[in-house]
């Protein structure tokens, strides 16, 4: 079982932003769990998600999976998915694998949630 911290921020002009910070391991145990929340957040609640990784100190393929899987619902339906804050120990993994060129990765929370580009308002 995975704990997900879940916050709602509205931007400047009115977006939605769902901040998921999961804690502990995005593993080949938790991963789906967390494939299944960003889905349902991305259906249901806001095209625009921030994924806070300060908490996760193991990260796995099958958890970078859920995070793939998460940018490409949010791509579908002209949203955005960034990544922030993410963990020392779990940095590595996204550099070894290439995928921290192809997440958009922030320092911090509040600059992934800045970043959200303004020109797709709806």
């Amino acid at each position: 079982m995975i704990d997900i911290d879940q916050k709602t921020y509205t931007t400047q002009d009115g977006n939605n932003v769902i901040v998921l910070t999961p804690r502990g391991r995005l593993d080949i145990t938790t991963a789906w769990q967390f494939r299944l929340k960003l889905q349902e957040c991305i259906s249901k609640l806001s095209r625009h998600v921030v994924v806070n990784l300060g908490q996760v100190n193991f990260i796995d393929s099958s958890g970078l999976t859920s995070l793939v899987a998460g940018m490409r619902d949010a791509d579908k339906v002209k949203g955005s998915f960034r990544i922030c804050n993410v963990h020392p120990e779990a940095k590595l993994v996204f550099e070894v694998t290439m995928m921290d060129t192809v997440f958009e990765i922030f320092e911090t929370e509040q600059e992934a949630l800045e970043g959200v580009p303004r020109s797709i308002a709806s």
